[in-house]
């Protein structure tokens, strides 16, 4: 039997894991299952938090789901997942081996996600000014533990270290006495300059900040250990690689030349090309700009229009109807309201109804809300009113990354992915009226099989 690598993705929602042969690198087998890990806020503090340990167990089943045989001949294990957050632990009681081949948290925080936010933009510009190109925005794990600083600086005492999910994953399975974490993560935290691949030390330090909880940082692709146990047939001593951004893994895996773009719409939206390879990012972060460069691989960059607004912008519509149905007496599962909403909006090819669906603000424009203009009475049908809906998603994640400035960089076709995309027609359509590019969909991106391709690719 060959060898595969396990690529694991911590998502927002679900954890998926996938095997991919080494050989061949095709994918084997694959499985996901949604977290279920949302905590209710009832704080006043817009505060987004996740239980951990519902999302190791559905990491440890999803892991568990997969054929034993083929776990037995894993040669490396990647993950990716959801940047910006931090949870806290304690280095040398962050989990629980005692039950076998599987761990569970033990002594760690809630996941403060990157939807979290707690820091106001009055926060934001009360911090020191970061050495580095990237804005700092609420949901950045630097942000959230200024925050705790001012707000609850006892809770930060408890803990030894920090990370993103993904990286306390890679901690717990390497049993490190501390976080490794990659640029790709560490720019996504803020304060983290990534043309020297260093922290903000002296500034972070002039401000108080605790820097025991900075995580040491590794290149990106690069080994973080290997595992400390047997994990569901995976021997002990398995390499892991240090975790990845979900962003990068995901263009990883479908990018096949430099002349493409990648629109993802999933739970928010991103839509990203590849820099020069001899790009340099500006030496100071620029607030108000729609565009952000990301950190890749090899000293590279991806030039990324990313929107907190997708997928959740038409699922937060579906969960208004089904509350004014269940206020009516009416009952009818999200699922099925999905479905006939996007039957109805089929049945209608354009609507002059105008829907801004910034419900969630911008990192570049946090006080946006959401708008409905050119309101009539011949558009407020469902099928008008959920066509106008798709078209402001998409046509706001234009408004950042227009179709032209694409075109100017050498851009010739547009790979669409995301569980968005993949389940609603009409978004697919009004992609195809807002970017007049070739758009092909058959090349799927999947965070998970990009941090296996690149282990393939790097070890």
């Amino acid at each position: 039997m060959s060898n595969f690598i396990l690529g694991l993705d911590v998502g927002t929602t679900s954890v998926k894991a996938i095997l991919l042969a080494a050989d061949s690198r095709t994918v084997a087998e694959s499985q996901a299952l949604p977290t279920a890990a949302d905590i209710s806020d009832d704080s006043g503090i817009q505060a987004k938090e996740q239980d951990p340990g519902r999302i190791i167990d559905a990491l440890n089943r999803c892991v568990g789901q997969l054929p034993r045989d083929k776990l037995q001949h894993v040669s490396s294990i990647g993950l990716s997942g959801q940047m910006h957050g931090v949870i806290f632990w304690k280095a040398e009681k962050g989990c629980d081996w005692s039950n076998g081949d599987f761990f569970i948290p033990r002594d760690s925080s809630q996941l403060i996600t990157w939807q979290d936010g707690r820091c106001s933009s009055s926060f934001l510009s009360s911090l020191p000014q970061p050495d580095s190109h990237v804005s700092v925005a609420t949901g950045f794990g630097c942000a959230t533990i200024f925050w705790y600083m001012k707000h609850r600086p006892e809770f930060l005492q408890e803990f030894t270290a920090a990370g993103t999910i993904q990286d306390y994953v890679v901690s717990m399975l390497c049993g490190l006495d501390g976080c490794v974490m990659t640029p790709q993560n560490a720019a996504s935290w803020g304060f983290y300059n990534t043309s020297t691949s260093q922290w903000n030390e002296d500034i972070l330090k002039a401000a108080g900040f605790p820097l025991h909880l900075l995580p040491q940082c590794v290149p990106s692709g690069g080994l973080a250990g290997k595992t400390c146990s047997a994990w569901h047939g995976i021997p002990a001593g398995t390499p892991v690689g240090a975790a990845l951004g979900d962003l990068q893994c995901s263009v990883y895996s479908c990018m096949s030349a430099p002349t493409d773009a990648v629109l993802n719409i999933s739970t928010s939206a991103q839509l990203t090309f590849a820099m020069p390879g001899d790009f340099r990012p500006p030496d100071f972060p620029q607030p108000t700009s729609p565009i952000s460069y990301f950190p890749y691989f090899d000293s590279s960059y991806l030039a990324v229009a990313a929107s907190l607004n997708g997928g959740n912008v038409l699922a937060t519509f579906v969960e208004m109807l089904t509350s004014w149905m269940r206020e009516l007496g009416g009952e009818l599962s999200e699922s099925c309201l999905y479905e006939k909403l996007i039957a109805c909006a089929l049945n209608q090819e354009t609507s002059d109804l105008r829907v801004t669906p910034t419900l969630l603000g911008e990192r570049h424009s946090p006080c946006s809300l959401g708008q409905v203009t050119n309101i009539s009475t011949s558009n407020l049908c469902l099928g008008q009113v959920i066509r106008a809906l798709c078209h402001g998603v998409v046509a706001n994640i234009a408004s950042m990354m227009p179709a032209e400035s694409l075109r100017q960089v050498g851009v010739s076709r547009i790979v669409g992915s995301g569980s968005a995309l993949a389940r609603n027609q009409v978004l697919r359509q009004e992609v195809e009226k807002v970017f007049p590019l070739q758009v092909v969909y058959g090349q799927n991106a999947d965070s998970a099989v990009g941090v296996a391709m690149v282990l393939c690719d790097k070890l």
